[in-house]
């Protein structure tokens, strides 16, 4: 099917709503990986800061029910190691990737990428309102070279 018709452009990701049994429970499980500023809470969800972007935990009777090998987001980190080693020392089981990817206690599936190895970048702007000073892999600039959207 062909539709020239004008239609909106993706532009990006405003945030990933997870499934969760207790909105509580996944932000001390998320917070004893990942360091976040929470963006807010509601009874039933907390919200975790990512710059110009949030992941939303919300309570869900039937969270962890059912789970699939392919359903998961990428969440991009300033240092993948850091995380490995975090979720080591927290007894969470990664699964069996050559990535870094692991499941939060409800099921959902996680993999984690270093942002310096991924074509997603975020505006100088953003990143020194997070505080971060991060670069990027020739092999990344290459990516968004080929798209124009090198980084200077």
């Amino acid at each position: 099917m062909t539709d020239d018709s004008e239609r909106a452009r993706m532009v990006g990701i405003n945030h990933v709503a997870l499934s969760v049994g207790d909105a509580e429970e996944a932000r001390e499980f998320y917070g004893s990986v990942f360091d976040f500023e929470v963006r807010g809470r509601t009874d039933s969800a907390v919200f975790l800061d990512m710059g110009d972007q949030f992941l939303a935990l919300t309570e869900d009777d039937d969270a962890g029910r059912t789970t699939d090998d392919h359903r998961h987001f990428g969440l991009v980190v300033d240092d993948a190691d850091l995380v490995e080693q975090r979720l080591e020392a927290e007894g969470v089981e990664r699964i069996a990737t050559a990535g870094l990817d692991f499941r939060d206690p409800w099921g959902n599936r996680v993999q984690v990428v270093q942002y310096d190895a991924v074509q997603f970048t975020k505006s100088e702007a953003v990143l020194d309102g997070m505080g971060l000073d991060l670069d990027k892999t020739e092999s990344a600039r290459a990516e968004l070279a080929e798209k124009g959207m090198a980084p200077e």
